[in-house]
């Protein structure tokens, strides 16, 4: 069972205090949970480790689709297969990204669920909530899997160094400069989005902020905010999958811009192949004998306890879990039909004594830097509530 240790939460005023807004969920219970996940030093490196050896793997799938030409079965739009190739080709920096496993505590193995590589949250509540609940209940606060502030202070640097030192930006560093987007009304992508541009700041970068629909696109000369400055780099909380699906040409637009000029969007269009649940397969497939990885196939398995989601479904929609069967057990709704359906081997979670699943998940930046759980039911959905940690 998971070992937790109750604690006094963060009152919503100082949530507030420090720009999480969204602290209740529309169930009416608190989003983070009044427990930390207790692990030891062994299980937190075992997932930093883990993260480092699958991001590597990661990379040699998604050169493995390019070179075989293998999109379609990841899902990915057409008119987003140039962009992807020339983000890959031109080795743009992906800036962030969160795993998820099962297991990992209570002699659980460390089974990949997923990565959320191109528009992934909980980043604040990782790096800023999870540091400040342990702080306010008389904690030692730097007794955490988290270095999330720094990794990303760095991989900010590294648009500009590359593989050099990221210390020395100093002597690589023009000036440059980052514009920040989130789509209007949405509080938790917004406070994700300007955490991120007071990193940039940190790092060294010009910055600003405007929402997605204030942004400003010239096929020959760039990204533009409302003032009419051009940006170097461009940060949307969007996702790629959606972009390609617009109806007005911004996605044409996006290619023009990324062909004829230097303006870099981040996390850049390669990340689609990460995101996409096909490269599962694509990953057992090159790398079956990884203790990491659970068998995954487009079609169903025999035999096995298994789940069933969308290629480019969140938040647990559109997901089902079949016993080994074939029996359907439960499964959730959602808007993702569309997309074709992966079969991934079922992996189980750590619980609680109240039965509850914890999911974690650690953020990479150049390598992994922060651990967090979500809390929920066997299939982790919006509601599921962010457990903080603690290493002993």
């Amino acid at each position: 069972m998971i070992q937790l240790e109750t604690v006094k939460p963060i009152s919503p005023a100082l949530m507030e205090e420090v720009g999480m807004t969204w602290h209740t969920d529309p169930d009416g219970q608190p989003y983070v949970a009044a427990e930390i996940v207790v692990v030891t030093e062994a299980e937190a490196e075992a997932y930093y480790n883990a993260a480092n050896e699958l991001y590597d793997m990661y990379v040699a799938a998604a050169q493995y689709v390019i070179d075989h030409d293998r999109f379609l079965e990841l899902d990915i739009p057409y008119n987003l297969v140039d962009h992807i190739r020339r983000s890959w080709e031109n080795d743009h920096r992906h800036l962030y990204g969160r795993f998820d496993f099962a297991g990992g505590v209570d002699g659980l193995p460390i089974k990949l669920i997923e990565f959320n590589a191109d528009t992934p949250t909980s980043l604040f509540e990782t790096a800023i909530v999870q540091w400040a609940l342990l702080k306010a209940n008389g904690m030692n606060e730097a007794a955490q899997f988290n270095t999330v502030y720094a990794s990303l202070v760095k991989n900010f640097r590294r648009l500009v160094t590359g593989e050099n030192d990221p210390d020395r930006f100093g002597e690589y560093y023009r000036y440059q400069n980052i514009l920040f987007s989130s789509i209007r009304g949405l509080p938790e992508d917004e406070q994700t989005v300007r955490f991120l541009q007071h990193l940039a700041n940190d790092a060294g970068f010009q910055t600003d902020f405007c929402y997605m629909d204030e942004v400003g696109f010239l096929e020959e000369q760039g990204i533009f905010n409302p003032q009419q400055t051009r940006f170097d780099y461009w940060f949307k909380l969007y996702p790629w999958e959606d972009i390609a699906l617009q109806t007005d040409g911004i996605n044409g637009i996006l290619d023009d811009i990324t062909r004829n000029t230097t303006t870099v969007i981040l996390n850049p269009a390669y990340t689609l192949l990460f995101q996409s649940k096909g490269i599962l397969k694509v990953l057992y497939e090159l790398f079956p004998d990884s203790p990491y990885l659970l068998e995954t196939r487009s079609e169903r398995l025999h035999g096995k306890k298994q789940v069933a989601k969308k290629l480019f479904g969140r938040e647990g929609a559109n997901v089902s879990i079949y016993d080994a069967a074939g029996k359907l057990l439960t499964q959730t709704l959602g808007e993702y039909d569309r997309y074709h359906t992966i079969y991934q081997a079922f992996a189980a979670y750590p619980k609680d004594s109240q039965g509850r699943s914890y999911q974690a998940g650690v953020f990479f930046a150049w390598e992994g830097c922060g651990l967090g759980f979500r809390r929920g039911g066997e299939i982790l959905d919006n509601l599921s509530k962010f457990v903080a940690h603690r290493v002993r």
